[in-house]
C-alpha cells in the first residue's frame, strides 16, 4: 500500500540525497547534460525505469536540462514510490 512519508522519512531522504529539493509537495531535481542528445537519452532511460516501477515523473526538458518532480497525485504528496523512483533515477546517473 502506498502512503505519504512522514517528516522523519523526508528529513532522512534530504540528508542522504541533498541534490533533491522539496518543492510544493514534491521532490525536485534538475539534471544537466552536455547536449540535447544526452538529455533525451537520459529521459528515455527514466521513461523505461518509470514503466517498470509503474510510477511516472512530472518533467520538463529544455535543450540540455531535464527537470524532474516526483509526487503522488492520488495521495497528495510525497510517498515511498517517489523516494524509490528518485533513488533509482540517481543510480542511472551514477552508473
Amino acid at each position: 500500500m502506498i502512503s505519504l512519508i512522514d517528516n522523519n522519512q523526508l528529513t532522512d531522504f534530504k540528508v542522504k540525497n541533498p541534490s533533491w529539493t522539496i518543492y510544493n509537495k514534491a521532490i525536485k531535481k534538475v539534471f544537466e547534460f552536455n547536449n540535447f542528445i544526452e538529455a533525451f537519452s537520459f529521459m528515455t532511460k527514466v521513461a523505461l525505469l518509470s514503466e517498470k516501477i509503474d510510477h511516472h515523473p512530472n518533467w520538463q526538458n529544455t535543450y540540455n536540462k531535464v527537470t524532474i518532480e516526483l509526487t503522488t497525485h492520488d495521495i497528495g504528496g510525497i510517498t515511498t514510490n517517489d523516494i524509490k523512483l528518485a533513488k533509482a533515477i540517481d543510480q542511472l546517473i551514477n552508473t
